[in-house]
C-alpha cells in the first residue's frame, strides 16, 4: 500500500501533463503575486479571479479575493481574525484589507518585470494597542521579478515598501528579497527574507533579525494550489516567539468571463 501511494505521489508531482493548474511548478498557469508574505511583480490576468486562504498559528485565518480588472491591473479585498480556528470568542481584525497593483514594466530578456501597488493586509494577530499586525502590511510597494531557466525555472524577486502601520514609532522604509524554484511540473519551493527594518525600534514587535520564511506550493490542478509555510526561522518576534510558525496556504484561481 505504501509503495503504491509513493508511486502515485511522485507521478502527480513530476507528470508532464499540460492541463490548467495553479501557480506551482514548470507548468504553472498563473503568476505568483506573493511568495510567503512578500509581494512580487506578478499579476492576475484580465478576467480572472483568485481566492486565497492563509491559516496561521493562534487560529489566525486571512481570506483574500482578487480580480484582474484590465490588462496589468488587479484589485482585491481581504479580511480575517484571530481564534477563528479553535475555541472561544473570535477576535476579528479591525478593518478589511485592500490591495491594488499595476504592472508598469513587463519582463524582457534583459529587464525584470516591475509592479507598483498598495496592500494594507498584514499577517498574524492584529495588535489593537499599536494598530498593527504582528507582521506589518506592505503598504505602498515596488516589486521586481526576473525568471531564469535553471533545471526548470528559477525566479528572483525584490521589493521595497513603506507600511502605513506606524503607531509603534518605527516609520522606516523596508525591503525584502526572495526566490521561487520549480521542482518538476507541479511543485515549487519558495523562500524570502524580509529585512523588517521598519519593525526593529520604538515599540516594535520585531527583534531586528528580520523574517526568514520558506514554503512549498503544489498545483493540484484546475487553478487550485495548496501550500505549506514556515515563517520566522530567525525567531524575530518579541511575542509568541516559538521559532518557526507553521501555516497552510490555499489558492483557487478561475476565469470569471
Amino acid at each position: 500500500m505504501k509503495k503504491h501511494f509513493l508511486i502515485l505521489f511522485f507521478s502527480l508531482i513530476f507528470s508532464n501533463q499540460l492541463f490548467p493548474q495553479g501557480t506551482g511548478g514548470t507548468n504553472a498557469k498563473f503568476e505568483y503575486r506573493r511568495l510567503v508574505d512578500l509581494p512580487t511583480a506578478g499579476i492576475l490576468e484580465k478576467g480572472f479571479a483568485g481566492v486565497t486562504l492563509d491559516v496561521m498559528p493562534l487560529g489566525v485565518v486571512i481570506t483574500r479575493i482578487e480580480v484582474g480588472v484590465v490588462d496589468g491591473f488587479s484589485f482585491g479585498i481581504s479580511y480575517g481574525g484571530r481564534n477563528i480556528i479553535g475555541s472561544g470568542d473570535i477576535d476579528w481584525n479591525k478593518w478589511p484589507g485592500v490591495n491594488v497593483r499595476a504592472r508598469i514594466i513587463d519582463e524582457t530578456p534583459l529587464l525584470p518585470a516591475i509592479a507598483i501597488g498598495f496592500d494594507s493586509q498584514g499577517k498574524g494577530a492584529y495588535n489593537r494597542d499599536l494598530s498593527r499586525y504582528q507582521i506589518k502590511s506592505q503598504g505602498f510597494f515596488v516589486a521586481a521579478s526576473k525568471n531564469f531557466e535553471l533545471f526548470g525555472y528559477l525566479s528572483i524577486h525584490g521589493v521595497i515598501n513603506y507600511s502605513m502601520e506606524r503607531d509603534d514609532a518605527d516609520k522606516d522604509l523596508n525591503l525584502g528579497v526572495g526566490f521561487e524554484k520549480t521542482i518538476g511540473s507541479k511543485v515549487s519551493f519558495i523562500g524570502e527574507y524580509d529585512f523588517a527594518v521598519n519593525d526593529n525600534t520604538g515599540n516594535s514587535l520585531g527583534k531586528g533579525n528580520g523574517y526568514l520564511n520558506f514554503g512549498l506550493r503544489w498545483s493540484v490542478g484546475d487553478g487550485l494550489t495548496l501550500g505549506l509555510d514556515l515563517r520566522d526561522l530567525l525567531d524575530n518576534k518579541r511575542i509568541n516567539g516559538n521559532k518557526a510558525d507553521r501555516g497552510i496556504f490555499v489558492e483557487y484561481v478561475k476565469s470569471i468571463f
